[in-house]
């Protein structure tokens, strides 16, 4: 089989865990003679730097062009730290997530038994967590219009909107991811207080009868926020709106011991986008420390998504499995006697060859 990917490495470590997810890919195209066609764009600060737009066409024609594009991070401090930037790399992820249609983020969380004792939360309400939230990704407050600022500055605004449609076909995907699994889907809004809100769940409301052996609940953002502390093993298939999903994939990421451990799916109308959760890191740029395993996670999520090659996914997640049994970690997990970046990757790739 032929792949052709398109690699956008990023800012920050996205070279170097991206370059790590290759060597995994690498390994199970050899054993499983598939041929794969590497094609890298600049997105991000550095495509800023570069071109001055942080998603140049050049990118955009790469990925629609592409079976499927392996993402590594956005971000540099010289645009956080200046909120007067009229150009900045996160309008680059949303370009291209509007671009190409990527309407939908699939974040699954789990945790890794190895790991347990990593998490912030104790064992007995972790183990066994293992919930797919579903984040709409084109809409609401991120994209609304009219946004900006007074004329005079003192007053800012955005403006948080949704149609039937596009909460229809989020909706429906997630009826589907449940429908797959335990059966149980959580609808996360804020209908007490917003309109978008009540626009969800009347929504909600009117596609689930044809999904009659799902059960459905509606859930407060708030507690949602709660009970994914609490309770994390209650949930199977979550569905909320984009700021809301933005907020609670990252606070179920830190369950599982590591920030640096969780894929993630972006699908819709064009080429899906896999990436890991986590940000570009900055700080740890060049230094050959960064975790890799959740870029190795979602090249694995790819395999199995836009290519339907799942026992070629399974190899590469039975690998990682082995590198957190064996210990075979960054820093952020072991910092007694850690590899760096591109060791992991090199064993993963040696212990797919010898499988």
């Amino acid at each position: 089989m032929k792949l052709n990917i398109a690699v956008l490495p990023g800012d920050g470590i996205g070279p170097e865990i991206v370059e790590q997810a290759r060597k995994a890919l690498d390994a199970v195209f050899t054993k499983k003679g598939h041929e794969a066609v590497y094609t890298e764009a600049l997105v991000g600060a550095i495509a800023i730097d570069k071109t001055g737009n942080p998603y140049p066409d050049e990118t955009h024609e790469l990925c629609m062009n592409s079976d499927a594009v392996l993402f590594g991070a956005i971000g540099d401090p010289k645009y956080d730290n200046d909120p007067k930037a009229k150009v900045r790399p996160e309008q680059g992820l949303l370009s291209m997530r509007k671009k190409l249609g990527l309407y939908a983020n699939i974040r699954p969380v789990a945790t890794f038994p190895s790991l347990l004792h990593k998490s912030p939360l104790r064992a007995d309400l972790v183990e066994g967590a293992d919930f797919v939230a579903i984040r709409e990704l084109t809409g609401g407050i991120y994209f609304g219009r009219p946004q900006g600022r007074s004329e005079d500055g003192r007053t800012a605004y955005d403006t948080n909107v949704y149609s039937v449609e596009e909460i229809e076909r989020i909706t429906r995907l997630a009826f589907d991811f449940a429908m797959k699994r335990r059966k149980k889907l959580t609808v996360v809004d804020k209908a007490n207080v917003l309109a978008t809100s009540r626009l969800w769940r009347e929504t909600v409301q009117t596609i689930a009868p044809d999904y009659p052996e799902v059960e459905v609940e509606y859930m407060f953002v708030d507690n949602a926020a709660m009970q994914i502390i609490q309770w994390p093993k209650r949930f199977d298939v979550m569905v909320t709106e984009n700021m809301f999903g933005d907020i609670l994939t990252d606070e179920a990421s830190v369950i599982t011991g590591s920030l640096g451990l969780l894929p993630s799916a972006s699908i819709g109308l064009h080429t899906s986008v896999f990436e890991p959760i986590h940000g570009s890191y900055p700080q740890a740029a060049g230094k050959n420390i960064a975790n890799p395993l959740a870029t190795i996670l979602s090249a694995a999520l790819m395999l199995e998504s836009a290519f339907n090659l799942k026992e070629e996914a399974t190899m590469i997640r039975k690998a990682v499995d082995a590198s957190l049994e064996q210990g075979k970690v960054t820093e952020d997990i072991d910092k007694t006697n850690p590899l760096s970046t591109s060791a992991v990757g090199d064993w993963i790739a040696d212990y797919i060859s010898a499988m």
